[in-house]
């Protein structure tokens, strides 16, 4: 069993640095607009060849209310018409995507993001779901890994039957805070009874798995209102936790502009919310698998994690990273053998590239040698908390310390500050560097010189 994280301050002020999260390397940053349709049909193509098992992500962006921490591609409307239009060009997708792939090509994993997935309504869901079954090959006997995100304020019952009977087995809660004064300076009011019931309607229903997510450093936050919330949501009992740091960067994400900066809480606060939150958590069973991500010990990403096969893409942590990412709907992100491409992030382009019959691709990356191998190194930390030199100079056929012998020194002062344990033939991420494992992978990180540091959030 991994040994437990341990906090240690000074460590964390030293390295709590603004980077990348790396659901993918290269990251989205690199993305650029010379990658199009064309590189996704030659994507598919090989994909289909390999009989590449199938990840697929749909982005439903419409929220009837505005959240204003949100940093999602969303359009707030309370017209739930205007979700025909979008689900009439995202069928349309579906059928020029699916026509590039092989039926055997088996669905081991779905997930629907927004937005608010469940603003669509019971028909507008059920025939979504037709269509993707009509083109995309299911697995019938509910091993697939089906999960949806929820609002409980758009969730009841006969929604939460309703995603049970499409095949839909987990759900992933947005709950962020439960104290009323964060609430309204974030424009969330959301009760623990609608939490609750949506849980146990879940749990009723035999969905595998309930994951919650939390942020952490809201406008009005405490350490003592967020540990309440902690231990309410604790009392929940959910099989993942996801506690985010809240990144306050409104000169990019125009609803945080709604958001007072004076009353967000202070630095050293933040770190106190955190520390607080990760004793609360353990001291109830969860393993910290990485990255804001907690689950309990018995949870897939857990067991994952001991046995070295946990991996990471544009959902989070996975054990579908050998399956090919197919990102559907505007803003979504694909990943395809070498190959990244995300659709148009504006709503508007989306639809009219797919009324006239054509895939929204916008831009992309394909990656090179030193990209694979970097993204190797980056996954097996970000992971495992370990690297052994040997398994990627075997993979690339390098030699791993002559290869980055640029870094090499940096690696020799995080290891000097008990981050990680370094030698000639691995890294280990000690228990003191686990909540900074992102400092470590950027080290390795090509571009990151390149990049603005106010285009990511801290570490902590």
């Amino acid at each position: 069993m991994l040994d437990a994280i341990r906090w240690d301050t000074d460590l964390i002020r030293r390295y709590d640095l603004a980077g990348p999260r790396y659901t993918s390397y290269p990251t989205a940053v690199q993305f650029n607009s010379q990658v199009g349709t064309f590189d996704l049909l030659h994507a598919l193509r090989d994909s289909r060849k390999a009989l590449r098992p199938l990840s697929l992500y749909v982005h439903i962006p419409f929220c009837a209310n505005i959240c204003y921490y949100c940093a999602c591609n969303k359009v707030i409307t309370k017209d739930r018409g205007r979700a025909l239009p979008y689900l009439q060009r995202l069928e349309q997708e579906i059928q020029l995507i699916a026509c590039h792939l092989d039926p055997n090509q088996k669905v081991e994993q779905l997930h629907f993001g927004g937005g608010t997935p469940t603003f669509l309504s019971h028909d507008e869901l059920r025939q979504l779901m037709a269509q993707l079954r009509r083109h995309f090959n299911f697995l019938d006997n509910d091993s697939g890994d089906y999960g949806i995100e929820i609002d409980p304020r758009e969730a009841d019952w006969s929604t939460m039957g309703l995603l049970r009977e499409l095949g839909f087995n987990r759900v992933s809660i947005g709950l962020q805070d439960l104290d009323p004064q964060v609430q309204r300076a974030v424009n969330r009011p959301q009760s623990l009874e609608e939490t609750r019931a949506v849980i146990e309607a879940a749990r009723t229903l035999q969905f595998r798995s309930i994951n919650i997510d939390l942020i952490y450093g809201l406008p009005k936050q405490t350490p003592d209102s967020f540990a309440r919330t902690v231990d309410e949501v604790i009392n929940l009992q959910p099989d993942r936790l996801s506690v985010f740091n809240y990144a306050h960067l409104p000169e990019r994400f125009m609803p945080q502009r709604r958001i007072n900066s004076n009353d967000l809480p202070a630095p050293a606060e933040k770190l106190e919310m955190l520390h607080r939150t990760i004793e609360q958590l353990s001291a109830a069973g969860y393993r910290y698998i990485g990255m804001d991500h907690f689950a309990l010990p018995d949870d897939e990403l857990a067991i994952a994690q001991e046995e070295s096969t946990l991996q990471r893409n544009f959902q989070g942590y996975t054990t579908h990273g050998h399956c090919d990412l197919i990102g559907l709907g505007v803003s979504a992100i694909s990943q395809i053998g070498d190959l990244y491409c995300q659709n148009s992030s504006d709503l508007n382009h989306y639809q009219t590239a797919l009324g006239d019959t054509q895939l929204a691709t916008s831009r992309g990356l394909l990656c090179n040698q030193d990209d694979r191998l970097r993204r190797e190194v980056i996954q097996q930390l970000m992971c495992n908390f370990s690297l052994e030199f040997a398994v990627i100079e075997q993979a690339f056929n390098i030699d791993f310390r002559g290869y980055f012998a640029d870094v090499w020194p940096q690696l020799q002062t995080m290891a000097e500050d008990g981050l990680i344990e370094l030698d000639n033939q691995r890294i280990s991420v000690l228990p003191a560097g686990r909540l900074l494992v992102r400092s470590v992978c950027m080290v390795f990180d090509a571009y990151l010189e390149q990049q603005n540091s106010q285009r990511f959030s801290r570490v902590i």
